[in-house]
């Protein structure tokens, strides 16, 4: 049985799963995968502080290698709903396009893959390996109870991924554009100086915090992280907030604050970066606090078994060289990179969390094929890649 990306793609969007909401989007997916074999576990997890999450897990096959996709079937919020040419929940078709919350990042995607496992099985039967899918519902949340523990739940059950590909919408322009086989990591640091409040006629009696916060701003931002190499771009630090919480002109305030974030590449660590940020803020000296949190580190899978199975069924399907890239922000594949190699490829990502996101129904098809050609070149006997002679 050959399911339709496009139907499937229409059924998970008119799930309305926002953040942390499963709204059914699972339901729909465990239906479909079943129906082509697959043994399935939800995996529900919990923690303090934080919003229940459902997700999924499905294996068809128990032999090695395993060939994972990874992806999320939870969205972020629709923003203005009257702006949007169609319910952001009803998967509308329109002149080819096909509209709603979650068509590009990522249900789409996720579509396309069920229906490329649909084709292969159509084709081969059986193959020598196994097929899965990780599938959580905190990707666009803050993915405490998600992929990670999903992992975690893998590794106690001596579930194995040999390989793993994602499904983030990559290409900036047309499919084909672009992969990703690595991404920088990001630090997040609240830096809170402290004062003491006075009127600005007696500054002797007054202890300003400003002055001390832009020193130390000032030293951070006048080292260069580093130039980059050749598969990354150079490392950036960007303040994004200055606050005094001070509405008056003549009092000096009790404490400044300064928020701000550094994306690295992996020329740098962030146990490296919290030491120089914290020696720059010693160096000024005064009294100040400093919260620091890594959300990901920088990893790299060099080109290889992934990067080739996309590259030609890339060439195969469009004609294009893709691009191997590690631009952009973070995704799950920062949790994965720790078990296995992991790459990502997906649809256009012009339209993802904005108002009228939409797939091209061109694209879900040309997408669902190269998916096909990857399992197809993966699960050839006489192939490298099922060997794992190319890892």
């Amino acid at each position: 049985m050959v399911l339709d990306p496009v139907t499937l793609t229409q059924d998970l969007i008119r799930c309305p799963s926002v953040t942390p909401a499963d709204a059914g989007a699972l339901d729909v997916l465990q239906s479909a995968l079943e129906s082509l074999g697959f043994v399935c576990h939800r995996l529900p997890f919990s923690e303090a502080g934080a919003d229940d999450v459902d997700n999924l897990y499905a294996r068809l096959g128990t032999a090695a290698p395993n060939f994972c996709f990874a992806g999320h079937t939870d969205v972020v919020p629709v923003g203005q709903a009257d702006q949007w040419q169609a319910d952001p929940f009803a998967g509308t078709i329109k002149d080819g396009l096909l509209y709603g919350r979650g068509a590009t990042d990522m249900k789409g995607g996720i579509a396309a893959f069920v229906s490329a496992v649909s084709r292969l099985i159509e084709d081969k039967g059986d193959f020598d390996g196994s097929i899965s899918f990780l599938i959580t519902g905190d990707e666009e949340g803050p993915a405490v109870n998600g992929t990670i523990k999903m992992l975690d739940w893998l590794e106690q059950e001596g579930e194995k991924l040999d390989y793993c590909l994602v499904g983030e919408p990559t290409n900036p322009g047309k499919i084909g554009d672009m992969a990703k086989i690595g991404r920088r990591g990001s630090l997040n640091s609240l830096l809170t100086v402290k004062g003491t409040q006075g009127h600005v006629a007696y500054p002797d009696l007054a202890d300003n915090p400003i002055p001390r916060l832009v020193k130390m701003l000032d030293g951070l931002l006048a080292r260069r992280l580093d130039d980059g190499n050749a598969h990354f771009q150079h490392s950036n630090l960007e303040i994004v907030s200055i606050d005094v919480g001070n509405s008056a002109s003549n009092i000096i305030p009790a404490e400044a604050v300064a928020r701000f974030n550094i994306r690295f590449n992996n020329e740098q660590t962030d146990a490296g970066l919290q030491e120089w940020i914290r020696s720059v803020c010693d160096g000024v000296g005064g009294d100040y606090e400093l919260a620091m949190k890594a959300s990901g580190d920088a990893f790299l899978t060099a080109p290889g078994t992934l990067s080739t199975l996309i590259s030609d069924a890339v060439m195969k399907v469009t004609g294009l060289t893709v691009e191997l890239s590690t631009s952009g922000g973070t995704s799950d594949a920062r949790f994965i990179k720790n078990h296995c190699p992991v790459s990502e490829f997906g649809l256009v990502n012009k339209t993802m969390h904005k108002v009228d996101e939409c797939v091209s129904l061109t694209d879900l098809e040309q997408l669902t094929k190269i998916y096909h050609e990857i399992l197809k070149a993966f699960f050839t006997p006489s192939s490298s890649f099922s060997s794992g002679e190319a890892k």
